[in-house]
């Protein structure tokens, strides 16, 4: 058997027989693994703690045939530990470690950056200094973006027609984002301008204007992020319907 060496978020555990357990990880070179951490629901096992999701750590591995084993198990960052006893932040966690993985379908196909986003979105999670709720938005939005599904927010997502030389009114999910009056398709969302404001700010990572949305702004762009997403992904999150939207 190969042995490799790989670090990585922990996204997911499943119980595998009596004493072991099958655990995902997004890593840095590998991309999505299943792995084999075998012995690790027994008390005295030596690393079962630190295979827990939301862990950063560092693994030696063994190529298997259809799982690879997990040999060794070091912990870089916890970052669920601030997450556990907040339940808004804690959610918002979750939808981030399924929607990370439900990005990377196929196993041990490189997606760094798709991790540098999930670590960055759980420090900020973590570092508790903006909403959880807009944290989360602003991690699913680019995590769109990176997978090749921008939102057009300044253009039209049909013509191209800048935003400023034709207004756009509605938000149509298929087209890929705001769309112009000529161009609206039936059924289309008409956000209001801050809210169109709020999900351009957490693109572009300008947390001062965020932070100063309002509540029912945050709500609507939550809700038209989410169903972008899932529009995209052909499936739900399941975890959204558990996070708070304050």
């Amino acid at each position: 058997m190969q042995l490799y060496r790989d670090d990585g978020i922990v996204l997911r555990t499943q119980k595998l027989g009596e004493a072991d357990r099958i655990i995902t990880i997004l890593g840095r070179t590998s991309g999505r693994i299943r792995a084999v951490a075998k012995g690790v629901r027994r008390t005295k096992s030596r690393f079962g703690a630190r295979l827990e999701p939301f862990t950063h750590v560092d693994l030696m591995l063994h190529t298997g045939r259809s799982l690879d084993i997990i040999t060794q198990a070091e912990v870089i960052r916890p970052y669920g530990q601030p997450l556990a006893g907040d339940y808004p932040r804690y959610t918002a966690g979750v939808a981030m470690l399924e929607t990370a993985e439900r990005f990377t379908p196929v196993e041990k196909e490189p997606a760094l950056r798709q991790l540098l986003l999930l670590i960055g979105g759980l420090r900020a999670l973590g570092d508790a200094e903006h909403a959880p709720g807009l944290v989360l938005d602003a991690f699913l939005l680019r995590s769109l973006a990176v997978a090749g599904y921008a939102l057009a927010l300044q253009e039209c997502a049909r013509c191209g027609a800048p935003g400023r030389e034709r207004r756009l009114p509605a938000f149509a999910i298929a087209a890929g984002g705001m769309v112009c009056a000529s161009c609206r398709p039936p059924g289309a969302a008409s956000p209001a301008a801050p809210t169109v404001a709020l999900m351009l700010a957490l693109l572009s990572g300008d947390w001062d204007g965020a932070d100063r949305s309002e509540r029912r702004h945050r709500i609507e762009c939550s809700g038209l992020v989410a169903a972008y997403l899932q529009w995209h992904l052909e499936h739900s999150i399941r975890s959204l319907r558990h996070v708070e939207r304050v």
